[in-house]
């Protein structure tokens, strides 16, 4: 009786490691300045909250849009020096901090230096990630890099909490010194492996053929979808429990993020994009739903579905740009950069509309109603869309062959 030996699971390489390691630094010394940044601002420096906010939508614009510049500066460059010169960019603004703390002027460059170096930086960072790996291996590396840029951003406010206002510039200096080290060791990263693209890989195999949607504009609406939860559940959440009870929610999904995303990816690798699509939007219906009924059990439930909603349509959307465009992967991440920013501006804009028109109304409630209704039916209108795409694509190749058989 013979017995097969299961596959073992493929170790990551000693340069992957180092950057699922530097990624959760990275986002550890970042998001122990970036959440605190408007009352820095504001309390230390004095700007009025229209100037702060005025700030950091454009700071925010230029993280999120200037991933595009991302695929020409690796195509320039090459990847491990387009990560070594956005953390030289990171560096430079985390140290320009320290004499900013007198000077609004100085504080307010710093920022969007720091901006700057994190636009190129991670689509280099996730492209560097996939180089030269078997496309079996990218779901497990990009839900890797995801739980170590997750794990850093739930860990890094509360690190610096003791920090932030007494003692500043040690938080800014310590910071500096963080993104010094990991840039050196960046440094030593060999450089990355061609990876050649043929035609053939962008062309689903087993006769399946790929649906009409776009990754691009999928990632507009999932971003726009989920921002809803991300900008106002503390607004809703903290008034009906407590600003404790919200801190456990956020932790219990952070902690639930890092955790699930890697167990997830090989399952949400196999699905189709609608299922994708119905399993993701489903999920960030029924956790929307579950906050409008309040109360803490409604509030705890919903975030979870909330984090499966968001673990399955982030990953599945990277998935799908990298396997439907012959663009060099860091151009890819930054084009969904890109979207990621158009869908949180959307959000941000309707989202306060909405909820001040529910406060108005009476019923905070029928706000995540409504937001649940749009989750029901943007996935239908995607897929109606893609089908008219695909429908349209395909009726050439018919009449083709049709002329060719006459």
């Amino acid at each position: 009786m013979s017995f097969e030996r299961a596959p073992k699971k493929r170790r990551f390489t000693t340069p992957q490691g180092f950057l699922l390691a530097g990624s959760f630094l990275i986002t550890l010394g970042s998001f122990a300045v970036l959440p605190y940044m408007s009352v820095l601002l504001h309390q230390r420096l004095g700007l009025g909250l229209g100037t702060v906010g005025f700030v950091l939508a454009v700071a925010s614009l230029i993280q999120f849009a200037g991933g595009v510049v991302a695929g020409p500066v690796a195509a320039r460059i090459g990847l491990r020096r387009s990560m070594l010169v956005a953390l030289a960019l990171r560096t430079a603004g985390f140290a320009a901090f320290v004499p900013g703390l007198t000077s609004p002027v100085l504080a307010i460059g710093a920022l969007l230096l720091v901006s700057a170096g994190a636009a190129p930086y991670l689509p280099a960072n996730k492209a560097y990630l996939v180089a030269g790996s078997p496309d079996a291996d990218r779901p497990r590396l990009l839900s890797a890099s995801s739980s170590a840029f997750n794990a850093g951003m739930t860990l890094g406010p509360p690190a610096a909490a003791p920090l932030v206002m007494g003692s500043p510039g040690v938080l800014f200096t310590c910071v500096a010194g963080l993104f010094a080290l990991v840039g050196v060791g960046h440094a030593f990263l060999p450089r990355e492996e061609a990876r050649p693209e043929t035609a053939a890989s962008l062309e689903p195999g087993n006769g399946e053929r790929r649906s009409g949607l776009s990754p691009f504009l999928v990632t507009v609406v999932s971003v726009y979808a989920f921002m809803f939860f991300q900008h106002y559940l503390a607004l809703y959440a903290v008034p009906r429990t407590s600003a404790g009870f919200y801190g456990v929610v956020l932790m219990g999904y952070a902690a639930l993020l890092v955790v699930a995303q890697p167990l997830l990816a090989e399952w949400i690798a196999a699905l189709s994009y609608p299922a994708a699509l119905r399993w993701g939007f489903g999920a960030m219906a029924a956790g929307m739903a579950a906050i409008a009924g309040g109360g803490h059990a409604g509030i705890a439930v919903g975030g979870a579905l909330l984090c499966l909603g968001e673990i399955v349509l982030f990953l599945k959307n990277d998935l799908e740009a990298l396997a439907r465009s012959s663009a060099p992967p860091a151009t890819v991440f930054g084009r969904q950069r890109l979207a990621a920013g158009i869908g949180a501006f959307a959000s941000g804009v309707v989202g306060g509309q909405l909820y001040a028109a529910a406060e108005s109304a009476g019923s905070a409630r029928a706000f995540w109603v409504v937001v649940g209704l749009q989750c029901l039916l943007l996935p239908v209108l995607l897929m109606y869309g893609g089908r008219r795409t695909a429908r349209g694509r395909s009726e050439p190749r018919t009449e083709a062959a049709s002329e060719l058989r006459g």
